[in-house]
């Protein structure tokens, strides 16, 4: 029986606002580029998979500024690169820089409190693991999460990224949780998939915009409200194999 679902924060359960595919169709027209918002967003789904692998690798926090210009340089590329609009590295990190200058803030997904209220409503504990290195307690705060939370765990906490177990032991710790127990739900297969799989957590896939078409070795959702009859279906009730 299912007592708790975890999240992953960013492309889960918030995004940014203003829209980065607004902010970088923007940031490229400043200099004569043309890409559309969908090639952007395809982009996206390749360069926020190689950002996960990288931060993993060395968080980009615990990086020097020099050394994450470099990174963000790359990861503009790609997404560029995958929108059909290659550019050299050099390019690529004036747009960048362009394109983070535009203040933006997160802002939810517009399914995320409905959902959250029937998941509670079913009596699940509910929290969010992030890799993201801010004061997750203010920003849920901020946004309205709190009420509809039982805890947050960042991987500054517990000295780990996403998906190294410890984020993953802590949550369950917290939930008081057995693996087979427990849903992990995030966007990223590598850090969301194959790290709660790692541990017998049920991981489901959120892809919002339909860019995850190859995977199909999991449960796989495009809305937060499709999680609930998910659960409630039984699609869970037995542990992963080899756990």
């Amino acid at each position: 029986m299912i007592k708790a679902v975890f999240f992953d924060f960013y492309n889960t359960l918030v995004r940014f606002w203003p829209p980065l595919d607004e902010i970088q169709q923007a940031a490229c027209h400043e200099l004569g580029l043309n890409v559309t918002k969908e090639g952007i967003n395809r982009g996206y789904s390749v360069a926020d998979a190689y950002f996960n692998q990288e931060n993993e690798a060395q968080p980009l926090a615990l990086r020097s500024d020099a050394d994450r210009l470099d990174f963000f340089a790359c990861y503009e590329q790609i997404i560029l690169n995958h929108a059909g609009l290659p550019v050299t590295l050099d390019l690529a990190r004036q747009v960048w820089q362009i394109a983070i200058a535009v203040p933006k803030d997160f802002a939810l997904f517009d399914d995320v409190l409905p959902a959250l209220e029937t998941l509670r409503s079913r009596g699940y504990l509910l929290g969010v693991l992030s890799n993201l290195r801010r004061d997750m307690e203010e920003l849920c705060r901020q946004l309205n999460l709190s009420p509809h939370l039982d805890f947050c765990i960042t991987s500054a906490e517990v000295g780990a990224e996403k998906p190294q177990p410890p984020i993953f032991l802590a949550a369950l710790d917290r939930a008081a949780a057995a693996p087979a127990e427990a849903v992990h739900v995030g966007d990223q297969y590598r850090s969301d998939v194959l790290g709660a799989r790692a541990l017998g957590i049920h991981p489901v896939l959120i892809d919002r915009g339909g860019w995850h078409n190859e995977v199909n070795d999991c449960a796989k959702i495009s809305s937060l409200p499709e999680l609930d009859p998910l659960i409630a279906n039984g699609a869970f009730a037995s542990p992963l194999k080899g756990h």
